[in-house]
Formats: C-alpha cells, sequence, structure tokens
C-alpha cells in the first residue's frame, strides 16, 4: 500500500490516506501546476480506494513542477504552460494533456453576485495595467449599464509563483491587448504593474475572497469551492458568455491535437460564439529514461485509469475530459517512456 498525501500551496496538506508505518512499495511523485490541483486530489482519492496505490503530488506551481522534472527529483512534472517541442526534446522529456479548464477572473465586491459582472479583455488588461484604478470607472459602467458600481479602488491580485494559469492569462490578455503585449508580455511569471502577489490558484483564492475590492484569476474550480463571485465575459466573437463546461468545450473543440507537436495547443481567445475566452489545457512532463522504472509506469497506469474513469469526476468539477481520440494519440506517445533494457514501461 502507498501512502497518499497531496500537497497544496506553501505547505498546506490534504492527507488523503496515510498507512501508519507501513512499508510503501512505490513512491509516485509529482509536482507542478496548481489548476488541475482539485481534480488530481479527487482522482488520487478514487484511485487509492481501488488499487491500494497512491501518489504525492505538490501543488507549487508549473514553474516549480518544470524545474522538478527536469532535475528528475519527482515521477512527473504538471504544468499548465506546455513545452515546445525543442524544449522537450532538450530536457528529454514527453508531454501530454490530462485535462482542460477555465480561468475565470473573480470579485469580491459588496452587492455583485457571480455572473452579475461583465468584463472583456481589453478592460482587465488596463485594471492589470493600473490605468483603470476605480470599479465605477466608465469603462466598466459602459459593460455594465444595470450594475450598482461603487468608487471603491480596484485591488488586483495576482500570482507571485511561476504559474501555468498566469501564463494562459497574460496570453489572453497579450492577445487582446497590444499595450499589455508590448509593456508586460506572457510567461509564467512576469513584472506586474500593479497589485498583490499571492502564491498558487489557492493564494489567489482567499486573498480575493478577504479583500474588499479585489480583482484576481483562477481556475473555475477554485471559484467554486471558495464560493468567489466570478464574471462573465465578451469573448472574441463579440458574445457575452458564462464559465460553464458547455463554453470551456466550446473553446477547446477547436483544437488540432493530432498535428500539435509535443501536443503543444494554447485555447485562449478561440473563436465561436460560445467560447470561454480563457480556456487552458493542463499537461504532463514524463521523461523518456525515467530513473525510476516501477513508478514512471504506475504514474502511467493512474493517468489512463483517468482517462478511462475519471470523466465523471472531472466533469463534477467543470474540468472537461480529453476526448477518447486524444487518449488514444497520447497513449501511443507512452511507448517513448523507455527502460534500461529499451523497451516501453508501459503495454496500455
Amino acid at each position: 500500500m502507498i501512502s497518499t498525501i497531496f500537497k497544496r500551496g506553501a505547505g498546506a496538506a490534504l492527507a488523503l490516506a496515510v498507512m501508519a508505518g507501513a512499508a510503501s512499495a512505490m513512491d509516485i511523485s509529482g509536482a507542478g501546476a496548481t489548476f488541475p490541483y482539485p481534480i488530481y486530489a479527487k482522482w488520487a482519492e478514487a484511485y487509492k480506494k481501488e488499487t491500494g496505490n497512491g501518489l504525492n503530488y505538490q501543488s507549487i506551481g508549473s514553474g516549480g513542477g518544470i524545474k522538478q522534472i527536469k532535475a528528475r527529483t519527482v515521477t512527473f512534472g504538471a504544468t499548465d504552460q506546455p513545452l515546445k517541442a525543442d524544449d522537450l526534446q532538450s530536457a528529454g522529456l514527453i508531454q501530454w494533456p490530462q485535462v482542460i479548464g477555465g480561468i475565470v477572473p473573480v470579485v469580491n465586491l459588496d452587492g455583485v453576485t457571480g455572473g452579475e459582472l461583465t468584463l472583456n479583455g481589453e478592460t482587465i488588461a488596463k485594471i492589470f495595467l493600473g490605468e483603470i484604478t476605480k470599479w465605477d470607472d466608465a469603462a466598466i459602467k459602459k459593460l455594465n449599464p444595470k450594475v450598482k458600481l461603487s468608487s471603491a479602488p480596484i485591488v488586483v491580485v495576482h500570482r507571485s509563483d511561476g504559474s501555468g494559469t498566469t501564463f494562459n492569462f497574460t496570453n489572453y490578455l497579450s492577445k487582446v491587448s497590444p499595450d499589455w503585449k508590448s509593456k508586460v508580455g506572457e510567461n509564467t511569471s512576469v513584472e506586474w504593474p500593479v497589485g498583490i502577489g499571492a502564491k498558487g490558484n489557492e493564494g489567489v483564492a482567499n486573498n480575493v475572497a478577504n479583500t474588499k475590492g479585489a480583482l484576481g484569476y483562477v481556475e473555475y474550480a477554485y471559484a467554486k469551492q471558495n464560493k468567489l463571485t466570478h464574471t462573465k465575459m465578451i469573448n472574441k466573437d463579440g458574445k457575452t458568455v458564462a464559465p460553464s463546461m458547455d463554453s470551456f468545450q466550446a473553446a477547446a473543440a477547436g483544437a488540432d491535437w493530432a498535428h500539435a507537436e509535443g501536443f503543444y495547443e494554447i485555447l485562449t481567445n478561440e473563436p465561436g460564439a460560445k467560447a470561454w475566452p480563457i480556456t487552458a489545457a493542463t499537461f504532463i512532463l514524463l521523461p523518456k529514461e525515467p530513473k525510476d522504472e516501477a513508478a514512471a509506469a504506475e504514474a502511467m497506469k493512474f493517468f489512463a485509469w483517468a482517462f478511462a474513469h475519471g470523466g465523471k469526476m472531472a466533469e463534477e468539477l467543470d474540468y472537461i475530459p480529453m476526448p477518447k481520440a486524444v487518449v488514444e494519440l497520447i497513449k501511443k506517445t507512452w511507448a517513448n517512456v523507455k527502460g534500461t533494457d529499451g523497451k516501453p514501461l508501459s503495454s496500455l
């Protein structure tokens, strides 16, 4: 039996199952993105009950996950910023998308309920650039003529750690705002013009929940679990949309995974009347020649189990499971993970 502990943020931990004093037959360890933490925790708990095997996942941000898997200190890395083919090649890694979700703006405004406020990319960019500083700014009022807005200052909350959520958020802002693209740009970590930094999706969610006038961005499951007030957004087609499985699916519908080298695919600002503008896939990174072959093989079994049995659990948290055709493409790439004998570790 394997003890299963998922570590969140800076030290907080959720113990899913602990076998005190039991020898661990296997140690599947992972680290990285906080974006998929809610679903990875749910899958791990179910997998533990079904198989007796578990894993230890450190929810430290995509930047940390990439560093740890490149250093081979964990079995797998997790990132919401996919690595490009040349980076995968130089690091000796394979990559695949595990699940799709949405990044949502969240606010803390008295009298404003979830989905009542609407924002667009240009306005969000100006807020995060420090050019719009009050909630009753003309640009926000124009988008929300029926919402009573106060003159309270906007408190921007952003990630302080290397974050794939930040990469997708700033990638989106760079697509819709030339000013943002030239002044700040896109990356897992950027020089924020204004705002308060917080670690992980958890940290941003907590800061927004406890700060009047706050505006932040989190993966949708965090907004729901923390009962945060999310906004609607105006998408590329000029339509007002709410975050939901349907709008995330609409954004992901045009992804051409079969022709994406190394499964590199960005899903922000996708066309479509129903598409949520800040949709993202989250990815797993695994060495082609792992140090611990047994742990790597078990990790692939876990993710194969999640593909086969974890879809409903993902949907309950408003993540989008990967389509079956894409899962088959992913499994074919697992043949590139080989042992010292040169044979594939996975027979799935």
